[in-house]
């Protein structure tokens, strides 16, 4: 018997496949702009020099290779908390705000996703359109209904008036994910403005608030980043959280992040700290240890943490750099005013309005990879071929 004869074959992911097709091509002057990874000057993805100094600190004083249960390091969990709600929350001080443990921001999600499906039956999740491909695929495998609310217009605008006018329809009791910043893959945030009419509307059709903020740090800075989270905590009694130390880390590979549930009681907190960590069992059992340890151990360590903290800001620094770089090399051409969306984007992530015809262009006449959607990892860029490149793109849209 062939008990594997029926399985069939599914699409890669395009993104991971993206990469596979950029290694495999021999052009030298190639350049990928596809995965959503910081890159420095060299593209190279680089460890952060607070990660080494706290690894060679771990190394020393590592006693045990022990699990650190379903919730994580403890200490980890403390530390995140307050980077995410601020030194000062309510929600901290109430006993309110737990941190469960995750692999990665992903995990985050998909246990989000879970929890959703068991303990709120009925509910839907709604996703901005468009958002990151993968919170499709996650939360479908968790068994949620997902709908969407506009956000990016097919004028390559950020759509304020149709996404409040699509969550004022939302079912009371919906779950709405929002991207707390750097907007992936558009690189449009809202103003603060836009997040006060929001949460007004969320508020008043009592929705359920679920934010993915993956890049905290990288828009336009670690306090400043946080604001619509806390916003949010501090006006609404229940709020999901999912935070990833991945970019702002540079702990990819070590898969490190976690799920933060606001309750309106500490009590409440108990419970649905009870209910992760049953649903946490049959998805990983306990989390990786290393890069919890890592994060802990700068965030606690006040020399350790002002290196970070100096890290960050160049990494966001060198992205807007290179935008403007971009909008400034493509002057020449007369398209600075057409692009001048990349500017204000903020991340690592722009929707640059080219078109899908356009984007396969760029791949088979200059060795540029980028999603089809038109989406650039602007870290992925070269700030010694920024004029080659808007040769390139002036070539694409002027044929």
């Amino acid at each position: 018997m062939r008990h594997f004869g029926q399985v069939g074959r599914v699409p890669g992911d395009p993104i991971l496949g993206l990469l596979d097709a950029y290694r495999a091509d021999p052009n030298p002057a190639k350049l990928d702009l596809g995965v959503g990874v910081y890159k420095d000057a060299e593209g190279i993805t680089p460890i952060p020099q607070a990660v080494k100094l706290a690894e060679q600190r771990l190394i020393a004083t590592e006693l045990t290779k022990s699990y650190i249960g379903g919730h994580g390091d403890p200490l980890f969990g403390e530390q995140l908390l307050r980077l995410v709600l601020g030194e000062h929350s309510p929600a901290l001080s109430e006993g309110r705000a737990g941190c469960t443990q995750t692999p990665g921001g992903t995990g985050a999600l998909r246990l989000a996703g879970d929890f959703i499906a068991r303990c709120l039956p009925g509910r839907s999740l709604w996703l901005s359109d468009p958002t990151w491909p993968i919170h499709e695929t996650l939360f479908a495998a968790a068994r949620l209904p997902v709908r969407h609310y506009p956000y990016v217009g097919a004028d390559n605008r950020l759509d304020v008036a149709g996404l409040l006018a699509t969550l004022v329809e939302i079912p009371p009791g919906d779950v709405v994910l929002l991207h707390a910043c750097c907007h992936n893959p558009t690189g449009f945030d809202l103003s603060h403005d836009d997040w006060r009419q929001v949460l007004e509307v969320v508020r008043a059709r009592e929705l359920l608030p679920l934010f993915d903020f993956a890049y905290q740090g990288f828009g336009d800075g670690l306090e400043e980043d946080a604001w619509a989270v806390r916003l949010f905590v501090e006006a609404l009694p229940e709020v999901l959280i999912t935070s990833s130390c991945s970019k702002n880390f540079g702990l990819y590979r070590e898969r490190t992040g976690a799920l933060i549930a606001i309750t309106a009681d500490a009590s409440s907190l108990q419970d649905v700290r009870s209910q992760l960590a049953a649903l946490a069992r049959n998805l990983w059992s306990t989390p990786p240890s290393h890069g919890a340890a890592v994060v802990a151990t700068i965030l606690a360590d006040e020399q350790l943490r002002q290196l970070w903290q100096q890290e960050v800001a160049a990494k966001r620094q060198r992205i807007a750099g290179l935008r403007n770089g971009l909008l400034e090399a493509l002057q020449p051409y007369g398209l600075a005013e057409r692009f001048a969306h990349i500017g204000a984007q903020r991340g690592m992530f722009s929707y640059t309005g080219l078109t899908a015809a356009q984007v396969r262009r760029l791949r088979s006449e200059d060795a540029v990879y980028l999603v089809e959607s038109g989406r650039a990892n602007v870290a992925g860029l070269d700030a010694e071929r920024l004029d080659d490149l808007a040769r390139a793109i002036a070539r694409v849209v002027s044929d």
